[in-house]
């Protein structure tokens, strides 16, 4: 029997590339969207789950142990970018973002894990995100929502490794997919003192996006964890510079980090 692997938010981007290779691969793979009925040509089932709703996460769970018997595989990905000076954000997409990127996937993982107790195996990888790593000017909510998944991971982890379940994260950094277009992005307010440098790194965020990686990366890169025998606790996915930033800002002083960070992106 193939595996089953369940990968929220795949309908598109990442989650879509991941799904084809892994079917390609002979896995029986299902994926999540919040409107699948809209979804034209996947080549592996979708079922209808937005992770903002609690109800619509047990259901899809449920749907799939139903038809697949076991779920093996949990590849929490769907995720929402957002971007903007803190201080113009408005709360409820702050709200919004955590309640997607965070929230979510803990009661998805949740949803899951009582089948991967009753059959003593399973493996959850949790898609984060290199930002997660640092605060990123401008993306503070997004760096933070990201960041609070990681450290979720590294503890659960540890909570349900008796119970023969790993889990672990998988960090991409700048792929070309459709965040960009996605994300919230809080409006340039004209007369605001942020409205120039805000304006200005906007264009660079999103032309860095346009200019990512391909998503295939992420697909053979979450391949290689699932074969591996005893993951690591994280992943970094990217190029290079993005994946060395980590390592910076573990061995430097953190005014010269911060420096870097701000020459970097021009403030």
């Amino acid at each position: 029997m193939s595996k089953v692997i369940f990968i929220t938010g795949g309908s598109s981007g990442i989650g879509k590339a991941v799904g084809e290779f892994l079917h390609e691969k002979g896995y029986s793979v299902y994926g999540t969207s919040r409107n699948p009925e809209k979804v034209t040509g996947s080549v592996f089932p979708l079922v209808a789950l937005d992770v903002r709703n609690t109800e619509s996460i047990y259901k899809a769970v449920a749907e799939v142990i139903a038809k697949a018997g076991t779920i093996d595989v949990l590849i929490n990905n769907a995720g929402v970018g957002i971007t903007g000076p803190l201080e113009e954000i408005p709360a409820e997409e702050i709200k919004n973002n955590f309640e997607t990127n965070l929230f979510g996937p803990v009661e998805v993982m949740k949803a899951v894990l009582p089948q991967m107790r009753n059959q003593k195996s399973g493996l959850i990888i949790n898609v984060t995100s290199i930002a997660g790593y640092m605060g990123l000017p401008y993306r503070s909510v997004y760096s933070a929502s990201k960041g609070a998944l990681e450290l979720i991971s590294e503890a659960l982890r540890m909570e349900v490794k008796q119970f023969g379940v790993t889990i672990t994260t998988v960090a991409p950094g700048d792929f070309a997919t459709n965040i960009a277009a996605g994300r919230y992005h809080a409006p340039v307010i004209k007369g605001s003192p942020y409205s120039k440098i805000y304006g200005d790194m906007l264009d660079t965020m999103n032309d860095h996006v346009d200019a990512g990686s391909d998503p295939a990366q992420m697909a053979e890169a979450v391949y290689a964890i699932m074969k591996t025998p005893n993951p690591e606790v994280h992943y970094k996915v990217g190029a290079f510079m993005q994946k060395f930033s980590i390592v910076l800002k573990r061995i430097l002083p953190g005014k010269m980090y911060e420096k870097m960070l701000m020459n970097h992106y021009k403030l």
